[in-house]
């Protein structure tokens, strides 16, 4: 709140303290630029920092670049923030969900004990393990996180189904109507991850998923995303059996999300069961 409008600062308690953690938050993102400046290599780039430091050298020589200093600490930090939230959101999704339906977590968990076993799962598994695949899409329709994408702006006259959308109008898609639209989901209100499985048990696509929005606007972090998900859920599951505490049952749970700005799950409490 305190970023989108700085000048309700002072009925915000919290202002100072945000600030602080802005603050430090910004000092090490600069640090960080410093010590890749030191050891840049134009012909082995290491980040997307290192990407943008190469540029900015090269448009040393012009007078009004794109590539300074200020940009990008505001492109890492909005890279980082958008990543940490959205990811950390579903995966307390994810274990909610487990908990909800411990059948549907004893699934995950023998396909991860028949193609991966013991060992660390890596990205290349997610191919070889469709149910997991198909679970962790589900928990991304199901959740909804961000209900709304950001605004965007028509840049000519558009005609959508009859609809006159004038140039320069600001459209902001609703993509939890297309997530649990009824004409793409057989059970559009329920956790299924059979929406992505075949008869046979294979992965499919579906068009209707856009959690991560559709075009060229489309999240720069989706691959991201998806690898930090398998990698971070799949990991979970193989280490530990996830249950609710005593005296609470899976039907006591509550789906209901939470009041926020986006769509998180109610506090609740879980036991993480070490497995052997």
């Amino acid at each position: 709140m305190y970023n989108i409008f700085p000048y309700l600062g002072f009925l915000l308690r919290a202002n100072k303290t945000l600030l602080k953690n802005k603050d430090e938050f910004q000092a090490y993102v600069k640090v960080t630029f410093i010590e890749h400046l030191k050891t840049l290599d134009k012909n082995d780039l290491r980040s997307f920092i290192d990407a943008f430091l190469v540029k900015q050298q090269e448009e040393k020589s012009t007078s009004n670049g794109y590539f300074h200093n200020d940009n990008l600490l505001s492109l890492v930090s909005n890279l980082f923030t958008a990543g940490l939230e959205t990811i950390s959101s579903t995966l307390n999704w994810s274990l909610l969900l487990m908990l909800k339906y411990p059948e549907i977590q004893r699934k995950v968990q023998e396909e991860i004990e028949q193609v991966i076993g013991s060992n660390p799962p890596r990205i290349e598994h997610r191919t070889q393990m469709p149910y997991t695949d198909a679970v962790i899409h589900e928990v991304q329709r199901f959740a909804s996180i961000l209900p709304l994408d950001l605004p965007h702006e028509t840049t000519t006259d558009v005609i959508l189904k009859d609809y006159f959308i004038p140039k320069g109008t600001y459209i902001i898609p609703l993509l939890i109507s297309v997530l649990q639209d009824k004409s793409q989901w057989e059970k559009p209100e329920m956790f299924y991850p059979e929406h992505f499985l075949d008869s046979k048990g294979k992965f499919v696509k579906k068009d209707a998923f856009m959690p991560f929005s559709a075009g060229r606007r489309i999240c720069a972090g989706e691959t991201l995303a998806k690898m930090e998900l398998f990698l971070f859920f799949t990991r979970l599951l193989q280490r530990f059996t996830f249950h609710p505490p005593p005296g609470v049952s899976a039907s006591d749970l509550d789906l209901n999300p939470a009041i926020s700005f986006n769509i998180i799950p109610k506090p609740y409490k879980i036991c993480a069961v070490a497995r052997s």
